[in-house]
């Protein structure tokens, strides 16, 4: 029986763990190839972050989808979201990211993309986790592929940023810090904002393999919201290592979250006419969010928590616009994944457009407190249907009325549960999560006991 391999987010792990080895990815880079070579698909674009294990995995890769027969792309660092791009320009039956995103330099993984840019069909996963069961072989040496590296990928990818917003946008007089998390970015980035006219001051963009997402970047925004006070800056962009979350910083050295910019670029598109529906946010997504867009009469969804489930909301629904809290922006009418340049120019046209400063279009929406706990379990269980939780639950969301509301969310990656409550006034707030947090832990422990 074959072992699954493929997460909601490609395939992670700490290198020399398994799965992520030399071994593994030499194996699954010509389980690969093999299911694409079967159906006549023989070619394969290969992209990475800057992390110093990326050198090695694309190596490997290489050889297994070579040994398969299947000819190999190999752009370099490249962003997440220019491999989709790249992958469907250069007409690729297939795109690959190795990459562990915001993640430290020591993890890594691999993430495919369909020769459309977006995630693989599950039957192809399914036949690729099949394909790892049986011995690897090599096809004859006159079948073997070939490996081509391209040169201008960046290039290519700076101007298809710069072709998501109108030609007439120009950010001359506009002030950027901009912070790469020393990843994928780091070669780009800069250029798409300078070339539109901006002055741009760069942090982030020394990487050395290690640095990646280190004090830095998207997860960390400390040393960007200094740096623009400094500056005294208009305002602040950070990337994370493989450039598909963004969040920004305004003048007055304030982050903006993925919920912020949503609602900034949904309520822009509103006013353009191009919004076409209403936009996707998370489990997560800030209940003052969903305030500030029911005011503003735009539709509003929560999809699981994850990149992937936002996207297949909005496939669903054939919307448009969709985020993270955490910041990945996806802007389905221009790109087929999160992509936090893409996120940024759409900030920045809106800016351009009301004539108002980032701080004063963030204050379209106003974020309520929110508190969470999580709470520890022997193993992992399921909660739905334990009354003592239902009716712990009912009472806290009969205190909150409408001004708030509870999410109790398990953990789908280590023995816990996520006890959040959000609402106006914060030392309710505070007081009602550590209320429900101990009923939950108690409902736990008997359920486990």
């Amino acid at each position: 029986m074959s072992k699954r391999y493929f997460g909601t987010d490609g395939i992670r792990g700490r290198v020399g763990q398994h799965p992520i080895t030399p071994d593994f990815v030499l194996k699954l880079g010509w389980a690969a190839g093999k299911v694409f070579a079967r159906s006549g698909q023989h070619r394969i674009l290969i992209g990475k972050d800057t992390r110093i294990s990326g050198y090695m995995f694309e190596s490997a890769l290489e050889a297994g989808l070579s040994a398969a027969g299947v000819d190999v792309l190999l752009t370099g660092p490249m962003p997440t979201p220019a491999v989709a791009y790249l992958t469907k320009t250069f007409r690729a039956d297939a795109g690959i990211v190795i990459s562990a995103s915001h993640n430290p330099f020591y993890d890594n993984g691999i993430k495919f993309f369909s020769a459309r840019g977006t995630k693989l069909p599950d039957e192809i996963e399914h036949a690729i986790e099949a394909q790892m069961d049986i011995a690897m072989s090599t096809v004859e040496s006159h079948e073997l592929g070939k490996a081509k590296r391209i040169d201008d990928a960046a290039g290519r990818y700076i101007e298809f940023c710069k072709g998501t917003v109108s030609g007439a946008l120009s950010l001359k007089g506009l002030k950027i810090v901009l912070d790469c998390a020393n990843g994928a970015t780091y070669h780009v980035a800069p250029q798409v904002f300078e070339e539109l006219g901006a002055r741009v001051v760069r942090i982030g963009t020394s990487p050395d393999g290690i640095n990646i997402n280190e004090r830095c970047g998207a997860t960390d925004p400390t040393q960007l919201q200094r740096r623009v006070l400094d500056e005294k800056a208009d305002l602040g962009i950070a990337l994370d290592g493989d450039g598909d979350r963004i969040i920004m910083v305004d003048h007055k050295g304030e982050v903006v979250d993925g919920d912020e910019i949503l609602f900034i670029i949904a309520r822009q598109m509103q006013q353009q006419g191009s919004l076409n529906g209403g936009v996707v946010g998370t489990l997560m997504s800030n209940f003052g969010l969903e305030r500030a867009l029911r005011e503003a009469e735009i539709p509003f969804v929560r999809a699981r928590v994850g990149d992937r489930y936002v996207l297949e909301e909005l496939d669903s629904r054939d919307w448009l616009l969709g985020a993270e809290n955490s910041g990945h922006v996806v802007c389905r009418h221009l790109t087929t994944t999160g992509d936090g340049i893409v996120a940024g120019l759409q900030v920045l046209k809106a800016i351009a457009d009301s004539g108002c400063s980032l701080h004063e279009l963030k204050g379209g929406m106003t974020k309520l407190p929110q508190e969470m706990i999580n709470v520890r379990v022997a193993k992992r269980v399921d909660i739905d249907g334990v009354e003592a939780i239902e009716r712990a639950v009912a009472l806290v969301e009969r205190q909150l009325g409408d001004s708030g509301r509870v999410l109790l969310r398990p953990s789908g990656t280590e023995p816990v549960v996520r006890v959040m409550i959000e609402g106006e006034d914060p030392v309710q707030v505070k007081a009602l999560c550590r209320d429900l947090a101990e009923e939950v832990e108690k409902a736990l422990q008997a359920l486990v006991s």
